[in-house]
């Protein structure tokens, strides 16, 4: 076998290793990391080209890339925790390793950096706040009464609750927002539900020819079963959209462990009033605001206290 063929076997065996690179998103955790020495980037704008050129030639050669988000703070008290010296490039690819194992990444699929990291920062506001908000359920404990693991019975109704919506919707695509107030900040939760007969696999969970994003559906479930597990104030809208039909959007409160309909001057005022100032904002032109569906037996009858 000559140099070449052994070249060129190893060139092609790189095509089959998954890379990944933690990227630091903002000013912030950027200046952070310019305390190490072996961090030899002196601006921050300059270093996301030089991350986006490097992406855009892995993805050229056939590489897969997975962008993982780098917490400064993370990373020293993972150099604290095994030992590493932070001031070393390996401790970074060790704890980039680790981020990627469990944190929040997205492979990258050639989308602009301006793009892909707002997407980033999203994911990882969610993963934080399904892992915040499951951490409260746990700590709900048993009903003092029946003795049922409280947090558990509130997921496994906000999961039936969620079949529910999504079973008397409308045709079309569905986005749902669902805010729960709890202290010390309101935790939100979306969901999207796309009408679709394909069939496509992948990381996607489908019902009849209703298609959601596994992760999303964890999430929206867990942040509405705290909201009825610990009956904090919140509710729950869902905007359907289908071609031909004027948008729909429709609400319910929380209200003990189950959900009240909003009216749809209630539905109406949430949306065309400014959260910041309180002032009056123009309707949606082509936008019903309306009564949700009946959900029936689902519904009221509150179960556990904590």
């Amino acid at each position: 076998m000559t140099h070449t063929d052994r070249r060129t076997m190893r060139r092609l065996l790189r095509r089959e290793i998954a890379g990944t690179i933690g990227l630091l998103t903002d000013e912030h955790d950027f200046r952070a990391m310019r305390r190490y020495r072996s961090f030899t980037f002196d601006d921050h704008t300059t270093y996301l080209e030089q991350v986006e050129a490097l992406l855009r030639v892995r993805a050229a050669q056939g590489g897969h890339t997975t962008v993982a988000l780098f917490d400064p703070e993370e990373y020293a008290e993972f150099c604290a925790r095994t030992g590493l010296d932070p001031d070393a490039p390996a401790s970074r690819a060790r704890f980039t390793a680790e981020i990627a194992t469990a944190g929040p990444t997205l492979p990258y699929d050639g989308r602009p950096l301006t793009e892909l990291v707002p997407a980033l920062v999203d994911e990882a506001v969610r993963q934080a706040t399904w892992e915040y908000a499951s951490t409260l359920l746990a700590r709900l404990g048993p009903c003092a009464s029946c003795g049922e693991d409280i947090g558990r019975a509130a997921f496994t109704r906000a999961a039936g609750l969620l079949a529910r919506i999504l079973d008397t919707a409308p045709p079309g695509n569905r986005h749902l927002v669902c805010s729960v107030t709890t202290a010390p900040e309101t935790l939100l939760a979306v969901l999207h539900a796309d009408d679709t007969g394909d069939d496509t696999g992948g990381d996607a969970l489908r019902t009849d020819i209703t298609r959601l994003d596994e992760a999303e559906a964890l999430e929206f479930t867990t942040v509405l079963a705290l909201g009825l597990a610990t009956r904090s104030p919140g509710g729950l809208v869902m905007r359907t959209t289908a071609p031909g039909t004027p948008d729909r959007i429709y609400g319910w409160r929380l209200r003990g462990d189950g959900l009240e309909p909003l009216t749809a001057g209630e539905v109406f005022d949430a949306y065309c009033t400014d959260i910041e100032s309180g002032g009056l904002l123009a309707p949606e032109s082509g936008v019903d605001y309306g009564t949700p569906p009946d959900l029936g037996e689902e519904g009221l009858t509150p179960r556990h206290r904590p």
